[in-house]
């Protein structure tokens, strides 16, 4: 994999801080979810609905997706370098979810604000899997706190990551792999076989994304007026907690940076499951806690944008 030229991190990250995820374009997650929706399909009606199947879904959506951008800046390469320079950063760009993530999780705190509690519910159930339909305000901000959190890294770092090691068709492949997780990643019935290989590839490709986000969220907390040592500390102590190999690092991190405690009673499709706890609750999980996970998220991804940036650019300017 080669790594992008340092300026494409900037501009993708400054294109999705001002534009966000435009409506009225198809998304790429769109398109890789209905090529997920359609090999599902073929896979069952063919009786490969097992292990196998679900290697064969996961390999096909994700090189297919890698080959179809590969091919697209190749095409566009051939035509003109400053086409393939726009085709480059037009999937850099639509591969970050840093300001969709703030806008989404702002609907639910805006109808808080305005004691809606059943529009809240409604667009907390955009953003979360869990059942939202009896969340009382303090459940309800709890779960937004820790949907930003878990996604800061799968939505924002992840993406800079791969987008900084490998460039756009390793940051499109890591979505697609991302994607598939979010449409077929489950434990349950339907899915436990079939979504097997695509949960495992999420977990391997977030290992060390993951890791990163918590360090910078511990780095970056005392300069957005929270806690770095309380990051410190619950991260070392509360994420083996969770259940994902993940999930709980940047969640562990953030509650600690905030003082609240994260986790506790869910209601996943009508069956409760009690969450292990992750940090302390010396604060309640309320507004002003959500206010400094937005702080911490930005505070993250542009620390994980300079780190990208000045490592691509010493890897490209010592040939490494």
């Amino acid at each position: 994999m080669t790594p992008p030229p340092p300026y494409l991190l900037a501009a993708a990250l400054a294109l999705d801080l001002i534009l966000g995820d435009p409506r009225w374009y198809p998304h790429p997650v769109v398109l890789i979810g209905r090529l997920i929706s359609g090999l599902e399909r073929w896979l069952r009606r063919s009786g490969w609905n097992g292990y196998g199947g679900g290697v064969v879904l996961c390999l096909l959506t994700v090189i297919g997706t890698a080959v179809t951008g590969w091919g697209i800046l190749h095409c566009c390469r051939l035509l003109h370098p400053a086409l393939e320079a726009a085709a480059a950063l037009l999937i850099a760009w639509n591969c970050l979810a840093l300001r969709s993530l703030h806008r989404e999780s702002a609907l639910v705190a805006q109808a808080l604000h305005r004691g809606d509690l059943v529009q809240a519910r409604g667009f907390l159930s955009y953003i979360v899997g869990r059942d939202t339909g009896n969340l009382d305000e303090t459940a309800i901000w709890r779960a937004t706190i820790e949907t930003v959190a878990e996604n800061s890294s799968d939505g924002v770092i992840a993406p800079l990551f791969w987008l900084a090691v490998g460039g756009p068709v390793a940051a499109l492949a890591y979505k697609a792999a991302s994607t598939l997780d979010s449409m077929v990643g489950y434990r349950d019935e339907q899915y436990q076989r079939l979504g097997w290989a695509s949960a495992r590839l999420d977990d391997l490709l977030n290992l060390l994304p993951a890791r990163l986000t918590a360090l910078a969220m511990i780095l970056v907390a005392p300069l957005v007026g929270l806690s770095g040592p309380g990051s410190w500390q619950i991260w070392r102590r509360d994420h083996r907690n969770h259940p994902s190999p993940n999930s709980g690092h940047p969640e562990a991190a953030a509650a600690g940076a905030l003082g609240v405690q994260l986790g506790g009673p869910s209601c996943y499709q009508g069956i409760r499951k009690l969450k292990p706890l992750l940090g302390d609750p010396l604060r309640p999980c309320d507004a002003t806690a959500y206010r400094g996970m937005i702080r911490l998220l930005y505070g993250a991804a542009g620390l994980t944008a300079l780190c990208g940036i000045a490592a691509t650019a010493f890897w490209r300017q010592h040939g490494l």
